[in-house]
């Protein structure tokens, strides 16, 4: 049996039987307002995250990236633009302690509408997630990341894309 290695959000590395993977694809998005601030989830642990998830079987990335995105900050994005995708092995030692084979893609929407809400927050997130909020995007450098990819740099491309 191939043994690999799993890294959770604190850093940690677990190892664990390939063959106890699960597939996880999953759609992010980033969101920047007024070229100032992005959107970003806080979790009860002070570590931040793009909205976004698990994409469901047989949905479409670009669906779940604004699906997710409404569940999780309540706010409206339309035509996800592709930044680029990344392959993570993950232990979620932070929610269900599952080890994941996760293909993560980052979506840019230049436009948000609503209201930020908690409405659409599942029972994990009720529990562990803060309101969405805006963060100064000049403060970047200084959060806690809650993923095991950085995201940081598809934000900075977004961003530097929106300047362009």
């Amino acid at each position: 049996m191939t043994t690999v290695i799993c890294h959770d959000v604190y850093g940690n590395k677990h190892e664990t039987e390939a063959t106890s993977l699960e597939w996880r694809p999953a759609a992010y998005v980033v969101m920047i307002k007024d070229g100032r601030s992005i959107c970003l989830l806080k979790g009860t642990d002070g570590r931040y995250d793009l909205p976004g998830g698990a994409m469901e079987l047989g949905e479409d990335p670009k669906a779940a990236a604004i699906r997710e995105v409404k569940e999780e900050t309540g706010l409206d994005v339309d035509k996800p633009t592709l930044l680029g995708v990344e392959s993570s092995l993950f232990r979620a030692s932070h929610s269900d302690n599952r080890f994941y084979h996760s293909l993560l893609m980052y979506y840019h929407c230049t436009s948000s509408t609503g209201i930020i809400s908690a409405v659409g927050f599942d029972e994990y997130e009720k529990q562990h997630v803060q309101l969405a909020e805006w963060i100064p995007i000049e403060d970047l450098h200084e959060i806690k990341v809650g993923s095991t990819v950085d995201f940081r740099p598809y934000v900075w491309q977004a961003y530097q894309a929106r300047a362009a």
